[in-house]
């Protein structure tokens, strides 16, 4: 006689384990601590199989005839029920091993050797909190193009578009990176070319015009606060770097005697170096009876063991009355990369590693960040003496301009 609900709620554990069967092979264990489990008894190959189908009551009566029935269509198509399980429990631990959050993590730690502390903590963040929450317990094989552009849209109803193109650029080198591991069988991002909004490029402001470079400078030199935000904005436009890169320069990694600023570039973490010219050194020899004390240059004011904030200057620069729309202190590297191509007549090469960019030769090979460091030499005291004398212009020009 079939079971029925009531009949189940009704049943008592005794001494022994007792089968309570309902229909074709599908029967009630009740164990003698009271617990009810679902049970199918079957035939494979002549031998008798037992596959367990849940717990009562978590597992209805009317769910545990269901799961009979997909268990015999299972046997009427020749496949083993308790097999079939098996596999798919292993599909579902293969699958979490596998996981997009797992094969990100992976991608990321083998990064950690060509990426900065903030550039990698830039981009995990990004993927954290853009990527993970839809993704990330996703088996990697498994996500589908419809997946990556769901992510992607939400970034860029927020107007992020700068941030979905790159979180796109991330998902599709995790993917390629499960390909190469035999764990994904395609990068599915390339089905979305074409599909994201293109943000439109903003390059830093930045003052090309050699005329105003003179009244720039002059205006910095001028600057009535903090005489480490005031070199640091003298040495700027001299070294042209990244502004993380100059406000945590440390004593250790000058050598005046070569006359070389070597240090690992913010981006990328390799090796660079910035031949120093007679007027930063002159600067660098006055500083130094101020903050050599410090590991920093720049040390902050309030507190020698930390460098200087990585606002002051371009604070600075706002109180001289510099608008952020007419220059900033990134816009030092246009400014250097625009005048000495256009004015100086410098070889674009030569300025492309200064900028310490990924510059190759014919074959494709990344040239040594160290390379024609004698060029460079010459190429950064031509900058200097040039900058010298758009200095001096501007002054001769506010000497001779009538008063009012």
């Amino acid at each position: 006689m079939p079971l029925t609900d009531t009949a189940i709620r009704n049943l008592k554990p005794s001494a022994k384990a007792q089968k309570y069967f309902d229909e074709r092979g599908l029967f009630l264990l009740v164990s003698p601590s009271g617990g009810k489990l679902w049970r199918l008894r079957f035939q494979f190959d002549g031998k008798e199989n037992l596959l367990a189908l849940g717990k009562y009551p978590d597992v209805t009566l009317k769910d545990a005839r269901e799961k009979r029935d997909q268990a015999r269509k299972l046997l009427a198509d020749g496949v083993n029920p308790c097999a079939q399980k098996k596999q798919e429990k292993r599909d579902r631990i293969r699958n979490a091993e596998n996981s997009f959050a797992v094969l990100a993590n992976e991608w990321l730690a083998k990064k950690k050797g060509t990426w900065s502390a903030r550039y990698m903590r830039i981009n995990q963040q990004a993927i954290e909190t853009n990527v993970m929450p839809w993704l990330g317990k996703l088996p990697a094989a498994s996500i589908q193009p419809l997946d990556v552009l769901d992510v992607l849209r939400r970034i860029e109803a927020r107007g992020a578009l700068k941030v979905a193109q790159r979180v796109m650029s991330m998902i599709s080198q995790i993917l390629r990176y499960g390909v190469a591991t035999a764990r994904v069988e395609r990068d599915v991002t390339l089905d979305l070319r074409g599909a994201l909004t293109q943000a439109k490029s903003q390059h830093f402001p930045a003052i090309t015009e050699p005329a105003k470079v003179g009244a720039l400078l002059c205006t910095l030199e001028a600057y009535g606060g903090s005489r480490y935000v005031r070199d640091a904005l003298r040495l700027m436009p001299l070294f042209f770097v990244r502004s993380s890169e100059l406000r945590t320069a440390k004593w250790v990694d000058f050598d005046f005697e070569k006359a070389q600023w070597r240090f690992l570039v913010t981006k990328t973490n390799t090796p660079h170096v910035v031949p120093l010219c007679r007027q930063a050194i002159t600067i660098l020899q006055e500083l130094k009876q101020w903050s050599g004390r410090s590991e920093y240059l720049f040390p902050n004011e309030l507190d020698q063991t930390k460098p200087m904030s990585h606002d002051g200057m371009r604070q600075a620069m706002r109180r001289c009355g510099i608008e952020k729309g007419e220059m900033t202190v990134h816009g030092f590297r246009a400014m250097a990369r625009t005048i000495m191509e256009e004015v100086l007549d410098v070889r674009p090469d030569l300025i492309e590693h200064q900028l310490a960019h990924a510059v190759r030769d014919a074959n494709g090979r990344a040239y040594n960040r160290t390379a024609h460091l004698g060029k460079r030499h010459v190429m950064m005291q031509q900058w200097a003496d040039y900058l010298d004398m758009l200095k001096e212009q501007y002054r001769q020009t506010l000497q001779t301009a009538p008063q009012a």
